[in-house]
């Protein structure tokens, strides 16, 4: 997630970001859309990740930005990828620009979550979310219940939408047979991943029928043409997660009932948790887990009060 913005006389005249895994980055992008008749030596390029100093999919943005010879280039962040990490930044030194870095530092980290999480912990950034009554009930016995207000659909299709993965458990898939996709909002589809331990899920509900889905188990290795058998005989968060990060998973949303949300808390193998609180109460039901500690921040939306928890 990356975004440029050269600066001329005080005032933004072209700005450009990372649109699509191999194609132009941001740096490309911003300079495309720079007036022929501004000279970027005059210019300021903001820039919200270090420069690459690599070839990958493109040539290394560090070399484009020497070539162009910008006055300057603000950096929010270095970049943690072991191919770049501060080489970016000594290649725009080496070549006579000033360069400054950490600028809205945090803010930069904030967007890049996921990637850091990638980068630094070799495990994706993990999403719980859930919606629960007034008084703490999430679900009903053998039967889906929806318990958030209608008008936060969108927020909760956005997610999945900003994920590459959706995460379940068995129990979700037999009693609630959902689809998991991008309906609301418009966005890709995450993987779709099922935990079923001793593979006591139902092959043929809605999940399987459109999509491709990774099943976890301890029993059977296999693959057809609409899922995974993934047999894992050390079967913890950790292991499974880890398997996620050397598919190339960088975020994981679990939508999970209580059982898989606890183990998740449990094991604290997560990184942020968005809880859906409804006005409404239940006598009876399914209790949800319980976080244990206080909310970051919190917004009302329509019935419900959207909290917002984060693991550090």
């Amino acid at each position: 997630m990356v975004g440029c913005v050269i600066v001329h006389n005080q005032k933004v005249v072209a700005e450009g970001y990372h649109k699509k895994y191999g194609d132009m980055h941001a740096e490309v992008n911003a300079f495309n859309e720079l007036p022929n008749h501004i000279d970027p030596k005059t210019c300021t390029v903001y820039v919200s990740l270090e420069p690459c100093s690599h070839f990958g999919k493109t040539p290394p943005c560090a070399d484009f930005l020497a070539h162009m010879q910008p006055a300057q280039v603000v950096v929010g962040m270095l970049d943690p990828n072991p191919k770049v990490a501060g080489k970016g930044i000594r290649k725009l030194m080496e070549s006579g620009i000033n360069v400054r870095v950490g600028v809205l530092e945090a803010a930069c980290k904030d967007l890049n979550k996921k990637f850091l999480k990638s980068q630094l912990c070799s495990l994706p950034y993990v999403t719980l979310k859930w919606a629960e009554t007034t008084n703490g009930f999430m679900g009903s016995v053998n039967q889906s219940v929806k318990i958030s207000d209608g008008c936060n659909d969108e927020l909760v299709h956005h997610l999945r939408a900003t994920n590459q993965a959706i995460l379940v458990g068995s129990k979700t898939i037999n009693t609630d047979n959902p689809a998991l996709d991008v309906r609301h909002v418009e966005g890709k589809n995450p993987l779709k991943i099922v935990l079923s331990e001793n593979l006591n899920v139902d092959l043929k509900k809605n999940i399987f029928a459109n999509s491709f889905t990774l099943i976890y188990n301890k029993l059977k290795a296999t693959k057809t043409p609409t899922y995974e058998l993934v047999k894992l005989p050390d079967f913890h968060l950790k292991t499974i997660l880890s398997d996620l990060h050397s598919r190339g998973i960088q975020s994981v949303l679990v939508e999970g009932g209580a059982q898989i949300l606890g183990q998740f808390l449990k094991e604290k193998a997560w990184d942020e948790t968005i809880l859906l609180v409804s006005d409404i109460e239940w006598d009876t039901g399914i209790k949800a887990p319980w976080i244990g500690k206080s909310s970051s921040r919190e917004e009302r939306s329509g019935k419900d009060i959207i909290k917002y928890f984060f693991s550090n």
